[in-house]
């Protein structure tokens, strides 16, 4: 298995190549502005990163925010896109989930997304862990 992840609900375009176990290559720019231009490059330096072409890749996961609009769009559509070409599935994960998940990863503890309104930030508030 090796998951293309995309993620541009966020600030930052984010990539990453994924074989089941481990986070094999990724990349991370932050410019809120400039998705569209990023994003393809960043697939591409992950993928030579690796060592791989991106017809290795069986699976797409993407970000489906919440999110600025036009981030979001680059994203999900380029996702869709490598996924019909490709023939592999593609998969949309909650960003505020993804997030979450991460930083359970570095120790127990709680979160609480709170969406964003229009043209703000939107936050997850880390809490102790119960117990």
């Amino acid at each position: 298995m090796l998951l293309l992840a995309l993620d541009t609900a966020t600030p930052a375009v984010t990539v990453a190549l994924h074989d089941g176990r481990d986070v094999i290559a990724s990349s991370s720019q932050v410019d809120a502005r400039r998705h569209g231009e990023l994003l393809l490059p960043a697939v591409d330096r992950v993928l030579t990163g690796a060592g791989l072409r991106l017809d290795a890749v069986t699976g797409i996961v993407v970000g489906v925010g919440p999110g600025p609009y036009t981030g979001l769009r680059v994203g999900l559509m380029t996702a869709d896109t490598f996924g019909l070409a490709l023939g592999v599935p593609v998969h949309g994960v909650c960003t505020l989930d993804g997030l979450a998940y991460a930083a359970d990863l570095e120790g127990p503890s709680s979160w609480r997304p709170t969406p964003a309104a229009r043209r703000s930030t939107g936050h997850a508030t880390p809490t102790p862990a119960p117990g």
